[in-house]
């Protein structure tokens, strides 16, 4: 994690209230003030290991004494953040960046940077941004979903949760989306058309569809594996074709289905569909957010904004 980085981790993750509740410089023998964990943070972070006393000082910078408690909350917000810090070699990392930090910032008071205005107004703008992320990180808490709330979405949208497997030959044609082989003619759309369809015949005969994938498909990365395209889900191919792989019968070879990819002969081998209680934690994660996102809208509609036209314009 290069400094700039930790910089604007530090920024908004809270660590404004961290910097807050270290001393700015102790008196010897003076005990260490213990910081107020965040909340959850005893139960998300496991405190480290350690013969070192929950007050002993672990990191020295000028005047600035950290104890391990307040180093510990520091790595907590860090991993809150999504930046970890597990092993001890990524612990000593982020003190001597917080080290490197710090110490810039202390000789920035002592020029008295941080007295101008413009500068001011930046730690303001820190601070409630710090303040908003905090926010949003607590709505997102108190968002209770119910089971009747998640079945009613897995009820309306049961479609993805289904998933296919199959197989399917290609058969581009000029303009197509795919590029023509070696020495391969550009067909038009009708010779095309003609060849999947005398594919498909062939199959439906008896032929190896396997066989024929790795002998005529111009998906090349299939048509090395027979055809094969493994697992997918609705929506990741494009609609004709999953339209008709949610459809066909099983086992069956279907007409060619155009897209502007050319014309596909197409074999689902299954069908499958994740149940209510497998598919909960995927619709909690995807409809969290939209809840989330709608009761800060709400939020934010309490407070009015108006902004000066004769300045900003229309």
């Amino acid at each position: 994690m290069k400094f700039f980085v930790l910089a604007r981790v530090f920024a908004i993750s809270g660590l404004a209230a961290f910097a807050s509740v270290v001393a700015p410089a102790q008196q010897p023998g003076t005990p260490a003030p213990k910081p107020v964990a965040a909340p959850g943070t005893a139960a998300t972070i496991a405190a480290p290991v350690s013969d070192v006393a929950p007050d002993a000082v672990v990191l020295t910078i000028g005047a600035r004494k950290i104890t391990r408690v307040q180093f510990e909350q520091l790595l907590a917000a860090l991993a809150q953040n999504g930046h970890p810090a597990v092993t001890p070699a990524d612990k000593r990392k982020v003190a001597e960046q917080y080290g490197e930090l710090e110490t810039f910032a202390q000789e920035a008071r002592s020029r008295k940077l941080d007295e101008s205005p413009e500068t001011k107004e930046m730690i303001s703008i820190q601070v409630d941004n710090v303040l908003a992320s905090t926010l949003a990180k607590k709505v997102t808490d108190e968002t209770q979903l119910t089971d009747l709330d998640l079945r009613a979405y897995y009820n309306s949208h049961k479609d993805e949760f289904e998933e296919a497997q199959g197989s399917h030959i290609l058969i581009r044609f000029k303009g197509s989306r795919v590029p023509l082989k070696p020495n391969e003619k550009d067909l038009t759309e009708p010779e095309a058309l003609a060849k999947a369809q005398e594919i498909r015949a062939k199959i439906v005969a008896g032929a190896d569809f396997p066989t024929l994938a790795k002998a005529e498909s111009d998906d090349t990365g299939s048509a090395t594996k027979g055809g094969e395209l493994g697992s997918f889900r609705h929506g990741q191919m494009v609609k004709p074709f999953d339209e008709a792989a949610f459809t066909l019968p099983i086992g069956q070879v279907s007409e060619p289905v155009r897209t502007d990819f050319g014309y596909h002969v197409i074999k689902i081998t299954s069908r499958t569909s994740k149940t209510f209680e497998d598919a909960k934690p995927e619709i909690e994660k995807k409809i969290k957010p939209t809840l989330t996102k709608e009761a800060m809208e709400k939020i934010k509609a309490q407070t009015p904004v108006t902004l000066n036209e004769d300045f900003f314009g229309k």
